[in-house]
């Protein structure tokens, strides 16, 4: 009788996508939750996001140099302070994905990932998911995230939102994704900017069922945020 093989635990990875909405320290927070709670990622930063983050960090999100600049990226504040935190050393278990290869892992639905954070989301990006147009891999592998039933969480960041807007989140709704608004509460006791995107940050982990210690929750009991404990 042969013995019986081994097999490695498949990799499941949360995706995190990344538009070119306002918000990118949001993004860097999660991605700072994930890597802390031990959970495998891929990446995938679009071309419109690029600007954005080289515009509110000053960051030049390059293809062929993207371990050195997300680690310059994680370890930068909300306020934009460099080395607010410490860079992950190898960022063995995560994998970035450019966003023109369609042909990339999460491209397909048979490609296994425990699901799809979007943060933040743009108006436009929101409509192309909505639609299913699939023009890049982000849109592309939230339509997969969708098909195969696995979890969406579109951290959608604009304000005011219009009709048409509106509608595309009703359908991302209807369709079985999580929208959830980068909107912060105050009630956590906030001091800081990093306190605001972390709350946001953290309600996207708590969306994807992500255990994290990222702000102070609700514990019934008035006051709480003012304490400062």
């Amino acid at each position: 009788m042969q013995p019986v093989a081994e097999h490695t635990p498949q990799r499941r990875p949360w995706v995190v996508g990344v538009s070119g909405a306002s918000g990118t320290p949001y993004a860097a927070a999660v991605l700072r939750g994930l890597l802390a709670a031990g959970e495998s990622v891929d990446l995938v930063v679009s071309r419109a996001s690029r600007l954005t983050l080289l515009d509110e960090t000053g960051i030049a999100f390059r293809d062929a140099h993207w371990r050195e600049d997300l680690r310059e990226w994680l370890a930068r504040g909300a306020d934009g302070k460099p080395d607010a935190f410490a860079a992950p050393d190898g960022l063995d278990d995560l994998r970035y994905w450019p966003a023109g290869d369609l042909a990339a892992g999460p491209s397909s639905g048979s490609y296994a990932t425990k699901g799809m954070l979007i943060v933040p989301a743009s108006t436009a990006c929101v409509a192309g998911v909505a639609l299913g147009l699939s023009k890049d891999l982000l849109q592309r592998t939230a339509s997969v995230t969708l098909k195969e039933g696995r979890r969406l969480v579109v951290a959608v960041r604009e304000t005011p939102l219009n009709g048409q807007t509106l509608k595309h989140l009703v359908t991302l709704d209807e369709t079985g994704a999580i929208v959830l608004p980068a909107s912060p509460a105050f009630y956590a006791g906030a001091t800081h900017i990093q306190d605001l995107v972390d709350f946001v940050a953290g309600r996207v982990l708590d969306a994807a069922g992500v255990p994290h210690r990222l702000y102070r929750r609700w514990e019934g009991e008035l006051g709480g945020g003012s304490r400062g404990d």
